[in-house]
């Protein structure tokens, strides 16, 4: 069990920003306009800037980031961690300082804390609530007017350790950039949770050389070099442990996401769970916000399993989860909106050239763009309207939709609701 912690007393000013927090919340969802977690949050942090600080600190709490994969991770960990007590957590994704006020506002405050934070707002929340754990899984570019600038991240999380002297990072070892930020942390837990992409990685964050790479690992003639992982997939449904090799099963799918498990598990540790009761909890996850859930599409309901990829990075790992089952028609639903990126020129560094051979379908707000890079990758598509008249195309009763953040958020509520 966890240690129980001190009955938690704030500050006037905090308490009064914490009721704000809950009546704007309130009136956000009783309006429609969302959870109200954010909008909550921003307004508890303009009355009392310090809030954050007097709630979060001093309690049992992991920070989950990266580019890619923190959603999945921070709700893997959360089960785990639920196998000792009860457990905060900004499910909903609002992951940068107002939502993590939010999730943690909210009593027991002597409950332990899975948080899912920004990369860019990692330094910022991880000081003011000084975590036991944080797990840093991958850096990449992302929304290229947003977070582009990879290594600057790697340097913000490198400094972050230096401050953060009792908390121990959970680091992907497979991340040059992950690996170097590390570096200046207290103690690390080294994990082999894999790299497919490594465009974003290609020269060293340490001296700007470029870095040699093989099957086993990546090294830079100045001495950076990829270190020893204590904990690593070894295979589909088994993982190198702590020098013992150990069963692992979950039921989301991909190399990718027992990778998160493992991540996930190594925390947990730190808290006094045992990886054979982490493992079982997360077992019970088959799907993380409409991530690799299956539903009814179009007018025929045709099965579909809705798949997010926002950047490069993250569409590599889904062509490997495409691969990895017998093939399905692929509907590629595209937008560029503000909260995608208004840019969408990175879909040009996608290797879609690995669709070959399957039916592709294409929709969404940029569509034409999406339809243009096909082309040039020599992939046969077909362009439509919308996703449900794309599903009606379908040769298959069943599809796969990836679709990045906007065209997935406004799919999933459309097939939910």
């Amino acid at each position: 069990m966890m240690t129980p912690l001190p009955r938690r007393r704030f500050s006037a000013r905090t308490q009064a920003a914490l009721a704000v927090e809950r009546l704007a919340a309130e009136a956000s969802r009783r309006l429609g306009r969302g959870s109200g977690e954010m909008i909550g949050g921003k307004l508890a942090l303009r009355i009392a800037p310090d809030a954050l600080a007097e709630v979060g600190s001093n309690r049992l709490t992991a920070c989950v980031s990266a580019t890619n994969g923190k959603t999945t991770t921070t709700r893997l960990l959360a089960r785990a961690l639920g196998t000792l007590g009860p457990v905060k957590s900004n499910s909903g994704g609002a992951n940068m300082a107002p939502g993590v006020l939010a999730a943690l506002s909210k009593p027991p405050y002597d409950a332990a804390a899975a948080l899912e934070v920004d990369e860019i707002w990692l330094p910022k929340v991880a000081r003011a609530i000084e975590p036991r754990v944080v797990l840093l899984l991958n850096i990449s570019r992302d929304q290229l007017d947003r977070s582009n600038e990879t290594r600057r991240i790697a340097a913000l999380w490198r400094e972050l350790g230096a401050d953060l002297r009792d908390t121990v990072v959970v680091a992907n070892v497979d991340d040059p950039l992950v690996a170097w930020s590390a570096m200046t942390w207290s103690r690390q837990i080294w994990v082999s949770a894999g790299q497919n992409w490594t465009a974003d990685a290609m020269v060293c964050p340490q001296c700007a050389r470029l870095l040699h790479r093989n099957a086993t690992g990546w090294w830079c003639e100045c001495g950076l070099a990829r270190p020893e992982p204590i904990v690593s997939v070894a295979g589909l449904g088994e993982l190198m442990w702590f020098g013992r090799r150990i069963p692992a099963h979950i039921d989301l799918p991909g190399r990718v996401n027992l990778a998160n498990a493992a991540m996930a598990a190594a925390a947990a540790r730190e808290f006094g769970v045992d990886v054979e009761d982490a493992l079982a909890a997360m077992r019970g996850i088959g799907d993380v916000q409409g991530r690799y859930q299956e539903v009814p599409l179009g007018p025929d309901g045709k099965l579909a399993r809705l798949l997010l990829a926002k950047n490069p990075a993250g569409w590599v790992e889904m062509m490997e989860l495409l691969n990895s089952a017998p093939p399905r028609p692929v509907l590629i639903d595209f937008n560029s909106q503000t909260a995608d990126g208004r840019d969408p020129s990175w879909i040009w560094d996608v290797p879609f050239e690995r669709l070959a051979g399957r039916q592709v379908l294409v929709t969404g707000g940029r569509k034409e763009d999406m339809s243009v890079r096909l082309a040039y990758a020599e992939v046969p598509h077909t362009v439509h309207a919308d996703a449900e008249d794309a599903a009606t195309a379908a040769n298959d009763k069943a599809l796969d939709v990836v679709a990045n953040y906007t065209a997935f958020r406004d799919l999933l509520v459309r097939t939910t609701r």
